[in-house]
C-alpha cells in the first residue's frame, strides 16, 4: 500500500473478525478506548455502514492493512484493494502526532504540504493545490466559491484533534464529487460518540513541542441515553509561539487557536441513523510573515517589506445526515445530508508612510446532498446528486495616509452568490469472476451571480452573471490478478475526468496575489477540463504490502494569471487570468511495507513527478512551454518499526529525503520571498517516535524530530521547518 507504517497501523488496535457488506453497521468506531463497551445493534453507533462513517480495519492478519475499510473512493464502504483507484489512510493516531491537519498528509506519497505559514497549510497532491483539490467533512465540501488559485490556508481550519481518520483519493474524482476534485480528494472523519460502561466517559489529551514550540490540548465527554443515542462534545485549545528552526527562532511565527464541538447519533430503528454535528473553529493573528520585515531569508531569498500581515479565521459547519442500509438484498441504502457552513477570513495589514488596511469576506453555504445504492442483477448502483449556494459579503477598509477604499468590493466580488450542482451514476460490476468495472457519469453546472463587482478597466461598479455546464464521465478496472486466502494481487486503473468550474475567486478577485503581484477581476473565462490515465498493482501478503502507481493528468482550457503590462499604486505586478492552454503533470508513487521479523517491520515509500504546462508572460506573448508552478521535487521516506508482540511501546526510526526543487516556473522565479534563486534546496531529516501505553486508560508519546536539526523548507513555502524539535504527548481517558 502506498503508505508507510505508522499511516497504517492505529496504535494497539485490537483484532477484529472479518465483517462482510451487511454485517459491521454495529462495529464500534475504530478509536474506541479498550474500557468502553462495544455496541450492540441497537444501539446509536450503528452508522451506515455504507455512507456514514469512517474507515474502519475489517481484518488485522497483517501490520499493513489493504482491508482497511473507506468509504469516499465510491461513496460505498468496501476495502482499499477492492477499490480502483490509488487510496491512503491516515489514522487517528497518526493525526495525534502533528501540529495541524496539513501536516497529517505530509507522508502520503504525491503530497507536498506547502505552508506559507505555520497556519497556512496547503497540501499539493500530484501537483495541484488550492481550488484544485476538494477537501469534505465527513462528506460535506470544504471548498467554496473564494477558494483561491495555489496554496491557501482553508484545510489549516479544520480543528485535526477533533478527527478520527483522513481518507485520500488520488486524482480526479468529478464524477462523484463535482468541481474542484481534480489532484486528489481528501474526506476528514470526526470523531463518532462512544460508547462506554458508564453513564459518562472521557478523555484528556495534551502535546507539546520544544522547536515548533507549541502547547495544543483537548478535553471530551460523551455517553448514552437509553440505547439508543449517543452523544460527545469536545473542545480544543492551541497556543503555537514563534518557530525555531535549525538556524535559530523565526520571529512572528506564533498564533493562538481555540475549537468546540459536539456530534448526536440517534438510531431511529436497526437500518437507519440520524447524525447531528456543530463545530466551529476560531484562529487569530495567524501571520503570513514571509511578507513582513520579521521574515528570516533562506537561501538568498528577499525579506519582506510590510510591518504585520495576520489572518483571523472563523469557520462554523452544523449538519443534519440521515443514513439507512439495505434491510434486505436488493433494497435501496441512502444517506442524505442538510448542512450549513459559514467561513470567515479578516486580514489586517500594515505596511510602511503609515498604511493600514482591512479586508475580508463571510461566506455562507447551505449544502443539500443525497445518495441511493442498490445491489441489483447487473451489480452495484449508486446514484445521487447535490447542491451548494453560497451567499458572499466581501469588504475592504483603508486607514492611515492613503485615500479611503470605496464599497465596491473586497478581496472578491461584495453582494455575490455562487451555486454549484450535479446529478450523478455510477454502476460497478463484475466482466469475469476476477475483474470489476466501474463505470460513471455527471453533470454539472454552476453559475456566479455577482452584483458588485470592480471593472478591471474603467474601476466603476459592474456585475457578473455567468454559468458553466459540463458532462464528463469515468471508467476504472480491478482485476485480481493472483488470490487466495492470505495472498492477493491486484491490477487497477483506469480513465477519469475532471471538471473545474470558474469561481468567484476567478472571476472577480482584486487583491495580492505573489509576491509583488496584484491580481484583477477576470470575466469571461471558460471552465478546466482534466482527464487522468492511471494504472497501478496492490499486493498483499501477511508479510509484505505494497502499492504502485503511475499516472498523467492533462488539463486543457487551463485558467492562468499573466502580468497585465500595468503596476499599481503600491508598486505591485497587476495581473489577471485567462484560459491559456493545455498542462500535463505525471508520475510515479510506491510505497511498502515488509515484516522481516515478527516484531520488525521496515517501510517506505517514492515519489516522483514532472510535467510542462502552457504560460504567456504577457497580455499577446506567444505561448511557451514550463515546468508546473511548486513541482514536488523526488522524495522518499524509509523507516523501521520495533513492537514486540503483546507489548504496550513501540519504537520507529525514520528518515524523510527530498532533492532540490530547482525546476522552476517563471512565477517560481519571481516569488523571490519564498523561493531562493534556483530553487529550494534539498534536505534529509530523521526522526525517532516512540509510543507507550501503561494501561488501557494512559497512554504517552514522545517523538524526537530532525535529530541532525536540518535547517530546511519545503518547497514553495514562507517558513523553514522546525529544527531539531521534542515532542511529547499524553492521552488519559475517565
Amino acid at each position: 500500500m502506498l503508505l508507510p507504517l505508522p499511516l497504517l497501523v492505529p496504535l494497539a488496535l485490537p483484532p477484529t473478525a472479518p465483517q462482510d457488506a451487511s454485517a459491521d453497521a454495529a462495529t464500534p468506531p475504530p478509536q474506541a478506548p479498550a474500557e468502553a463497551t462495544a455496541p450492540a445493534a441497537d444501539t446509536a453507533s450503528a452508522v451506515s455502514e455504507e455512507a456514514g462513517g469512517p474507515a474502519e480495519i475489517s481484518e488485522r492478519r497483517t501490520a499493513f492493512n489493504l482491508d482497511t475499510l473507506v468509504i469516499t473512493p465510491t461513496r460505498t464502504k468496501q476495502s482499499i484493494l477492492d477499490v480502483p483507484y490509488t487510496v491512503d489512510y491516515v489514522p487517528q493516531e497518526r493525526i495525534d502526532q502533528v501540529r495541524n491537519l496539513p501536516q497529517a498528509l505530509r507522508d502520503v506519497p504525491g503530497v507536498m504540504v506547502q505552508e506559507t505559514g505555520p497556519a497556512q497549510g496547503s497540501p499539493y497532491i500530484r501537483g495541484f493545490t488550492g481550488f484544485r483539490t476538494l477537501y469534505l467533512i465527513d462528506g460535506v465540501r470544504l471548498n467554496n466559491s473564494v477558494f483561491r488559485e495555489g496554496p491557501n490556508q482553508y484545510s489549516g481550519t479544520v480543528d485535526a484533534l477533533s478527527l478520527q481518520g483522513i481518507e485520500v483519493v488520488k486524482g480526479p474524482s468529478s464524477v462523484l464529487y463535482g468541481s474542484d476534485a481534480i489532484g486528489g480528494t481528501v474526506n476528514v472523519f470526526t470523531k463518532n460518540p462512544r460508547i462506554w460502561d458508564r453513564p459518562i466517559g472521557g478523555e484528556v489529551f495534551a502535546r507539546v513541542a520544544s522547536g515548533a514550540n507549541y502547547v495544543v490540548s483537548r478535553a471530551e465527554a460523551g455517553g448514552a441515553i437509553k440505547g439508543k443515542t449517543a452523544w460527545n462534545v469536545g473542545g480544543s485549545y492551541k497556543s503555537f509561539g514563534d518557530i525555531r528552526a535549525g538556524s535559530g527562532d523565526l520571529p512572528n511565527t506564533g498564533y493562538g487557536e481555540w475549537a468546540a464541538d459536539a456530534k448526536v447519533q440517534h438510531l431511529i430503528n436497526d437500518q437507519t441513523t440520524f447524525t447531528f454535528l456543530a463545530q466551529h473553529l476560531d484562529q487569530q493573528d495567524a501571520p503570513r510573515t514571509h511578507r513582513t520585515v520579521f521574515s528570516v531569508p533562506f537561501q538568498g531569498t528577499d525579506p519582506g517589506n510590510e510591518f504585520r500581515r495576520d489572518l483571523n479565521q472563523q469557520r462554523t459547519l452544523v449538519y443534519g445526515k440521515l443514513d439507512a442500509v439495505p434491510s434486505e438484498l436488493g433494497d435501496w441504502g441512502y444517506s442524505s445530508t442538510l448542512s450549513y457552513h459559514r467561513q470567515q477570513e479578516e486580514r489586517n495589514r500594515s505596511r510602511t508612510n503609515d498604511r493600514v488596511d482591512q479586508q475580508g469576506f463571510d461566506v455562507h453555504s447551505i449544502g443539500l446532498q443525497a445518495t441511493g445504492f442498490r445491489d441489483t442483477s447487473v451489480g452495484r448502483l449508486t446514484v445521487g446528486g447535490e447542491w451548494y449556494h453560497d451567499i458572499v459579503d466581501s469588504f475592504l477598509n483603508k486607514f492611515g495616509n492613503q485615500e479611503p477604499a470605496d464599497d465596491i468590493q473586497g478581496p472578491v466580488a461584495d453582494d455575490s452568490t455562487y451555486d454549484l450542482a450535479g446529478l450523478f451514476a455510477q454502476l460497478a460490476f463484475d466482466v469475469h469472476e476476477s475483474t470489476t468495472l466501474t463505470a460513471g457519469a455527471r453533470f454539472n453546472y454552476a453559475a456566479a451571480n455577482a452584483d458588485s463587482v470592480r471593472d478591471p478597466v474603467t474601476d466603476e461598479r459592474i456585475s457578473i452573471d455567468e454559468d458553466f455546464s459540463a458532462l464528463l464521465g469515468s471508467l476504472r478496472f480491478e482485476s485480481r490478478l493472483y488470490k487466495t486466502q492470505e495472498t492477493t494481487v491486484a491490477l487497477f486503473g483506469g480513465i477519469s475526468q475532471g471538471f473545474r468550474a470558474p469561481n468567484l475567486s476567478d472571476l472577480t478577485r482584486f487583491d495580492s496575489a505573489r509576491s509583488n503581484e496584484f491580481e484583477i477581476p477576470s470575466p469571461g473565462l471558460d471552465p478546466e477540463d482534466f482527464i487522468s490515465y492511471e494504472l497501478g498493482i496492490k499486493h498483499v501478503t501477511p508479510e509484505l504490502s505494497f502499492q504502485l502507481a503511475g499516472f498523467i493528468t492533462d488539463g486543457d482550457d487551463i485558467i492562468q494569471r499573466f502580468p497585465t503590462g500595468n503596476v499599481n499604486g503600491d508598486g505591485d505586478v497587476e495581473i489577471t487570468k485567462a484560459n491559456v492552454g493545455e498542462s500535463r503533470i505525471g508520475g510515479v508513487e510506491i510505497g511498502a511495507a515488509y515484516r522481516f521479523l515478527a516484531d520488525w517491520t521496515a517501510f517506505g515509500n517514492f515519489t516522483w513527478l514532472d510535467g510542462q504546462e502552457d504560460f504567456i508572460d504577457g497580455l499577446g506573448d506567444p505561448v511557451r512551454q514550463v515546468p508546473p508552478s511548486r513541482l514536488m521535487p523526488i522524495t522518499t521516506l524509509l523507516g523501521v518499526r520495533y513492537e514486540p508482540v503483546g507489548s504496550n511501546y513501540s519504537v520507529e526510526a525514520r528518515w524523510a529525503h527530498a532533492e532540490d526543487a530547482d525546476r522552476l516556473s517563471p512565477r517560481d522565479e519571481g516569488d523571490t520571498t519564498r523561493i531562493p534563486p534556483g530553487g529550494t534546496p534539498g534536505y534529509d531529516v530523521f526522526d525517532i517516535i516512540g509510543t507507550y501505553r501503561f494501561r488501557d486508560s494512559l497512554r504517552l508519546f514522545l517523538s524526537l524530530e530532525n535529530i541532525t536539526d536540518e535547517d530546511f523548507r519545503i518547497h514553495g513555502s514562507g517558513n523553514n521547518r522546525p529544527g531539531r524539535n521534542l515532542l511529547f504527548g499524553v492521552r488519559v481517558l475517565f
